[in-house]
């Protein structure tokens, strides 16, 4: 069984993706808040998730070239850095096309962020990526616990909103310079579509050894196995965006919370996603993940299932944890996958992956919205059990395609478990 090491590098990769969790997470219930402060309409207010997907577009695209420039380490403190740039934009301007502006500049460098998290967890931890990218994005989920609450408490104490982004900026910084003081080296590894050496046989993803040496030897196509994983993350994320922007709404029509209860009751999610990452992170090890992803995508339509039908509220929040728990290992599992897969064309293959976040973030909630709009939320939420067949059919393709590809590559290569 892989075993997962947990050194500096390690540490400061949980710590740059849990920074991003802090806005990402918190920036939902920011949203309202500006709605009230320019005067606009909630249709108006949701382009500023359109603004996401532009920024995460962008960052895709950018991802490949500044990675091959600069290096995967370098790339991510870029980002982190340019979150701070956009966060401090975010908090000094007030006019409407300036905020849609600053969120896709976030946006955009937090994908530069994720995308050098992950491959330089992917190419740090071989075998055990899977566990280490399910337990950064247990960091995510956990400061984006955090975000919500210091918002609700300088919010109540007449503060507003933006202080919250002077703590996002500080703890940047705060985190730079304790990785100058440590001095934290980035892990030696190929830095860009570099062939790496022979993989050991896993049953887990690993870097460099997939069933697409060939697109990584050639620096070709990226392979079938990749690109049905990225359509995979673009449904996840799908499930994901509607949850955070709509739950609310059901649960004050249909479960009779308040508003405010609505909104707090919200952060369910994000706490059985905490829970989800932290103990994923062990099972990851234990498991193959096409497997270990359907069982998460069962326990997601379970925990729906009790959310949709819940005539209480605190039913339907039990319900939203248990969704939670099952949402945590989506996005980790598949991102895990389509960089083991992709081979040497890792970073290029990252970058790629940003654009599936931008098409969840961009047409899911636009079309759940429409729905809504002419049978109410509630009924409009069945889209989501769709989204959630979808990707186990999706997981089923995904073994197919890694099964193939493990019969047509040299006996030492690996891929990925099925």
């Amino acid at each position: 069984m892989p075993r997962i090491t947990r050194d500096r590098t390690t540490w400061l990769t949980y710590s740059q993706l849990g920074l991003w969790g802090f806005f990402v997470y918190g920036f939902g219930p920011v949203v309202p808040l500006l709605r009230d402060e320019q005067g606009t309409s909630a249709a108006v207010a949701g382009l500023h998730s359109t603004g996401i997907a532009v920024g995460a577009l962008l960052g895709g695209a950018l991802f490949a070239p500044i990675v091959r420039r600069f290096g995967r380490a370098p790339t991510a403190w870029l980002g982190l850095a340019g979150v701070a740039v956009g966060v401090i934009a975010l908090g000094t301007f007030r006019a409407l096309p300036t905020t849609l502006t600053s969120t896709a500049v976030v946006a955009a460098f937090g994908m530069l962020l994720i995308s050098g998290v992950n491959v330089v967890l992917t190419a740090h931890h071989g075998p055990a990526a899977p566990a280490a990218l399910t337990e950064a994005n247990a960091a995510c989920a956990g400061m984006g616990i955090l975000a919500p609450l210091v918002i609700g408490w300088s919010v109540d104490a007449g503060l507003g909103w933006r202080p919250v982004l002077a703590v996002e900026v500080g703890l940047i910084a705060s985190l730079a310079l304790v990785a100058l003081a440590l001095r934290v080296r980035p892990p030696r590894a190929p830095r860009v579509d570099v062939p790496a050496p022979r993989a050991p046989r896993v049953d887990a993803p690993a870097p460099g050894g997939n069933g697409a040496s060939a697109a990584g030897r050639g620096g070709g196509r990226l392979p079938r196995a990749y690109w049905i994983a990225w359509i995979l993350m673009a449904v996840t994320g799908s499930i994901e965006v509607c949850l955070s922007l709509w739950t609310a709404d059901v649960l004050r029509s249909h479960s009779g919370l308040s508003a405010g209860a609505a909104s707090a009751a919200v952060a369910a999610i994000v706490c059985g996603m905490f829970l989800g990452r932290l103990a994923g992170g062990q099972v990851a090890l234990r498991y193959p993940p096409v497997p270990l992803l359907l069982a998460a995508l069962a326990v997601s339509g379970t925990g729906f299932a009790v959310f949709w039908l819940a005539p209480v509220g605190w039913l339907a929040v039990t319900g939203l944890v248990v969704l939670g728990l099952g949402n945590a290992l989506h996005y980790p599992l598949a991102i895990s996958i389509a960089l083991a897969v992709s081979g040497a064309a890792a970073d290029r293959a990252a970058g790629w992956s940003s654009y599936s976040m931008a098409v969840g973030f961009g047409i899911a909630p636009v079309a759940l919205g429409w729905v809504a709009d002419g049978v109410g939320a509630h009924l409009a939420f069945l889209l989501l059990p769709g989204f959630i067949a979808v990707s186990a059919l999706l997981c089923l393709r995904l073994a197919r395609a890694l099964r193939v590809a493990r019969t047509t590559v040299e006996p030492a290569a690996a891929v990925v478990g099925a």
